[in-house]
């Protein structure tokens, strides 16, 4: 298998395909610049860095396709022959110096290199979404973002966006229910969005997607993760690929009649079915801040034939914010 970590391949394809996306009509409800202004007031503003996942490490693996996949999508990452993929696992918020050690998002963002096309993917570490509607998230933004004059958030705003938007107090209370993570590479990964997976001969089956570690997930105890320190995460991942032992089953959830495919913040009912679509494993580590991942924006409409976006507002209105990001990033000298 040729070495990702020295593969840039399709990442400025990606780009191009951002860039291009922000005159679709799908996102024009929210002005792209605004939101990212909004990030940057919110979140604080470090030059070169993403807006959001700015802690990272890149890594590169393989992922092999299953016979249950090739049954439901024509997609050519299912073809059962190893497909290269880059990786990139983050700590969640714009912060390039966030603690390791906290409840907090965790990311694992992908770009599977397939014959003549990419397929580019951004999950978290939470069966749910921040907002369900970019207008939300833009508000939801703007309610935290500091005063001023107290440099904190205003806590009448906040109270007063969280009274009228209290689905988007799911996440933050999913990561206050769980043990921080003990390794980027014991976590399960959700795309939150819902996506169509359609076969040859034309049928459609649309359904949400997790990424759940081989061997289970494994978490901390307070103790155990105050002894670890802010920055682990990094060293950690290296060690358990150098032992071989990272890798994690790609599943699809499988939606039913009825259920709700336009929310990233409504996951499917529990007692869906989930077929496995195939496992990625790991195979090496970038040993600095360096490589491919920099260049990439982790756009999740960027799709392999075979696979179908749903009208989820959110997974549309992604695009334009992520390349005004990218843009601002390759212009202050990204970094990964």
């Amino acid at each position: 298998m040729k070495n990702n970590l020295a593969q840039p391949g399709r990442a400025f394809a990606a780009v191009a395909a951002a860039l291009a996306s922000l005159a679709a009509p799908a996102s024009a409800q929210v002005d792209p610049v605004r939101m990212i202004d909004s990030f940057e007031r919110a979140g604080g503003k470090f030059d070169g860095y993403r807006r959001s996942g700015a802690k990272g490490v890149c890594a590169a693996g393989e992922f092999v396709g299953s016979a249950e996949a090739r049954a439901l999508s024509t997609a050519s990452a299912f073809s059962g022959k190893p497909v290269p993929v880059l990786v990139r696992f983050s700590v969640g918020g714009g912060n390039p110096k966030a603690p390791d050690n906290a409840k907090s998002q965790r990311n694992m963002a992908l770009q599977f290199d397939l014959p003549g096309e990419s397929w580019l993917m951004g999950n978290i570490s939470a069966p749910v979404f921040g907002a369900a509607t970019p207008e939300q998230m833009l508000a939801r933004l703007e309610a935290i973002a500091p005063d001023p004059e107290t440099k904190k958030p205003n806590p009448e705003k906040v109270k007063a966006f969280n009274d009228a938007n209290p689905e988007t107090l799911l996440q933050g209370k999913y990561f206050a229910s769980q043990p921080v993570p003990a390794s980027f590479a014991k976590l399960n990964y959700w795309g939150v969005h819902a996506f169509g997976f359609v076969d040859a001969a034309g049928r459609k089956q649309f359904g949400k997607w997790i990424f759940e570690p081989v061997g289970g997930t494994q978490g901390l105890s307070d103790e155990e993760a105050k002894a670890k320190g802010p920055d682990f995460l990094a060293d950690d991942l290296r060690q358990r690929v150098a032992a071989g032992n990272v890798a994690f089953d790609f599943n699809l959830q499988l939606a039913q009649p009825g259920d709700k495919l336009d929310s990233a913040v409504t996951p499917l009912p529990d007692d869906r079915k989930k077929v496995t679509l195939g496992r990625l494993t790991i195979k090496s580590v970038a040993a600095d801040a360096t490589g491919p991942c920099v260049t990439i924006n982790f756009n999740p409409m960027v799709l392999p034939k075979g696979v179908e976006p749903s009208a989820d507002p959110m997974l549309a209105a992604r695009a334009a914010p992520y390349a005004v990001s990218q843009g601002r990033r390759l212009s202050e000298g990204a970094k990964q």
